[in-house]
């Protein structure tokens, strides 16, 4: 009984992640992991975050 239990709980916490990482791309953050996504006007346009410590040039 445990077994199912722990079984759903781990179901439960990973499609809320992929419900909040799906929901996060269709609002337009091209990096969800970024936490300056909304800002970086290069990962709008290009798709890709390009940010590197809130800076938009390109990390080489």
């Amino acid at each position: 009984m445990i077994d199912i239990l722990l079984i759903l709980i781990l179901l439960l916490i990973v499609s809320a992640i992929v419900f909040y990482l799906i929901r996060e791309k269709k609002r337009g953050a091209a990096c969800v992991g970024c936490p300056y996504a909304k800002q970086c006007a290069a990962g709008k346009k290009s798709g890709q975050c390009t940010c590197s410590g809130g800076s938009t040039e390109k990390s080489s």
